[in-house]
């Protein structure tokens, strides 16, 4: 009998011990971070044309085709954002097409980061959009003996912005399929003239490919902690200011390019994790304007005449420490107005620091790129309950 239960004493302890060997094991999978390097390799092939947007624009008349290759990641929830967008794809592209082989404009490259934020998806298939912005070059550009037929662009360097909604389609573990429209988009923002732009819709198909085996599929994933920048979930409201330089070349109009000073300062409520809303003011000094008036003989009597003061109402997109703002007002004064009393404007800005934010901003008019300033800002974030 004593035996008996020696015997039984030992299967117990064994059964005990590997039940708990078991249940180790089950809480270590659960917890087990997701791979950091979920990389992927892309590579897409375009064939697009070329809007005719200016009157101008008529004579590159052609179809054509384009190449990209990209590196990206999948995203698994490490940061709130990736939560909030639904775990989209992160990567950079290099793009490149000859357009069309129209020696005034010649070939376009350009290389960007890009975000494709899933608007639907499960397990073998996905509808996303995906926005990029980066840097293109294109080999010809505008020139008033040598090039004056290429009406577009007058600059060899310029801003790049890719625009794709794309359907994804699961071959197997490592293998996807996909078919996108979208919009590539070569703009200097009248930093020099002339700046029609390029604006090139395409249809494109491609694969990725996951380099290493990919993390298994999850449909829902617990939010990580919270960093000081973040919305928690309680009443905020943030007072931030700005200023900003800007370049508006003009040399096609006046013979000169001046500079632009903007000051700037934005109320804004968070009503949701990835968004807020609310009112700003401005002020812009536009060194051109006073070039404007003295070529049109317009009087004034004061420099703060030359001052164009607005009042607009503003939105941010959140996406963790970067963020999207678009403001749209109206000139609330100034004797020059050439352009209209309604802008917009749109503005790329990054948290330094919990306040400090860098910002690239695009004014424009009725849709017509003016200038690019580039600025430092504070932000005061308030509490209430």
């Amino acid at each position: 009998m004593d035996s008996l239960i020696s015997k039984f004493r030992i299967v117990a302890g064994m059964v005990l011990f590997l039940l708990a060997l078991a249940t180790k094991n089950l809480q270590g999978q659960a917890s087990a971070p997701m791979s950091r390097y979920n990389f992927q390799l892309e590579s897409r092939v375009h064939y697009g044309f070329f809007i005719h947007h200016h009157l101008e624009m008529g004579v590159f008349n052609k179809h054509f085709t384009g190449f990209e290759l990209a590196l990206q990641k999948s995203t698994f929830g490490k940061q709130q954002w990736e939560v909030l967008y639904q775990y989209p794809l992160v990567g950079i592209a290099f793009w490149y097409s000859p357009l069309g082989g129209f020696k005034e404009i010649g070939q376009g490259y350009a290389i960007y980061p890009y975000i494709n934020y899933p608007l639907n998806r499960n397990k073998d298939r996905s509808i996303n959009f995906r926005l990029g912005l980066g840097l293109g070059y294109l080999t010809n550009r505008f020139d008033p003996i040598e090039n004056y037929k290429n009406f577009a662009i007058g600059s060899h360097l310029n801003a790049a912005v890719s625009m794709y909604f794309d359907f994804r389609f699961r071959l197997s573990d490592r293998l996807r399929m996909m078919a996108a429209i979208g919009l590539t988009h070569f703009s200097n923002g009248s930093m020099r003239t002339p700046n029609f732009g390029l604006n090139i819709p395409t249809a494109n198909v491609g694969f990725s490919y996951f380099i290493m085996k990919p993390n298994p599929y999850l449909d829902r994933m617990l939010r990580p902690q919270l960093y000081p920048f973040e919305f928690d979930g309680k009443r905020w409201f943030s007072v931030e200011f700005s200023g900003a330089l800007g370049f508006k070349d003009m040399t096609q109009q006046i013979g000169q390019r001046f500079l632009v000073y903007n000051v700037a300062a934005n109320a804004l409520k968070q009503v949701s994790p990835k968004s807020k809303i609310g009112l700003g003011l401005d002020a812009t000094y536009d060194a051109s304007d006073k070039s404007i008036l003295d070529l049109n003989s317009i009087p004034y009597d004061h420099g703060w005449q030359l001052i164009k003061p607005g009042a607009n109402i503003a939105y941010e997109l959140l996406m963790q420490k970067t963020s999207l703002l678009f403001n749209v007002g109206m000139h609330l004064g100034s004797k020059e107005k050439s352009e209209g009393d309604v802008y917009q404007k749109l503005a790329v800005k990054h948290l330094i620091s919990n306040n400090l934010f860098a910002s690239a901003t695009l004014t424009a008019h009725f849709g017509k790129a003016e200038y690019i300033g580039f600025g430092l800002g504070y932000r005061l974030d308030f509490k209430y309950y």
